[in-house]
């Protein structure tokens, strides 16, 4: 299992369709998950500490697990097909819930608990960008790169 971090939302055009990008702390390699506008709102207002006024639905969650004194442990990636990632919330003694990949991860940033994602998943739908000795020009390149397969890539390409 490799442990993710949250990059950001990012909004792939020309079709404004929104994929949250993940990143494995210990490698290069970045995950893009296209997922709908309403959690990429909800990860997206979280990121830059914007409070509703009243609980949003991965809010109210929370609000939930914390008054029945059952902590979200962490949240695990653990299948891709078609485009489509499975996610597992995590509990304790090993109880699992079945979640789409955009809510557990906008879950798991409220909780503050690991992102964790399964091996074959970052196989099969990672993309390694690589890394350069200048700091300022790295970043450059990765950005380019990362503009470079989203402009070529499709939802579909993530099913072979």
């Amino acid at each position: 299992m490799h442990e993710l971090e949250v990059v950001g939302v990012r909004i792939e055009l020309p079709s404004n369709q929104p994929l949250v990008l993940l990143k494995d702390v210990n490698s290069k390699r970045h995950l893009p998950i296209w997922i709908g506008a309403p959690e990429a709102s909800a990860i997206a207002m979280f990121q830059q500490g914007i409070i509703p006024p009243r609980p949003l639905t991965h809010d109210l969650m929370i609000a939930t697990l914390e008054a029945l004194h059952a902590p979200l442990l962490r949240v695990e990636i653990v299948s891709v097909l078609n485009a489509v990632f499975t996610a597992e919330l995590v509990f304790a003694n090993d109880v699992r819930v079945d979640a789409r990949s955009s809510d557990a991860i906008a879950l798991a940033l409220r909780a503050e608990c690991p992102i964790m994602c399964h091996e074959h998943v970052l196989d099969e739908a990672g993309v390694l960008v690589a890394d350069d000795q200048d700091a300022a020009e790295g970043e450059e390149d990765q950005l380019r790169e990362f503009r470079e397969f989203l402009e070529e890539v499709e939802p579909e390409d993530f099913d072979k």
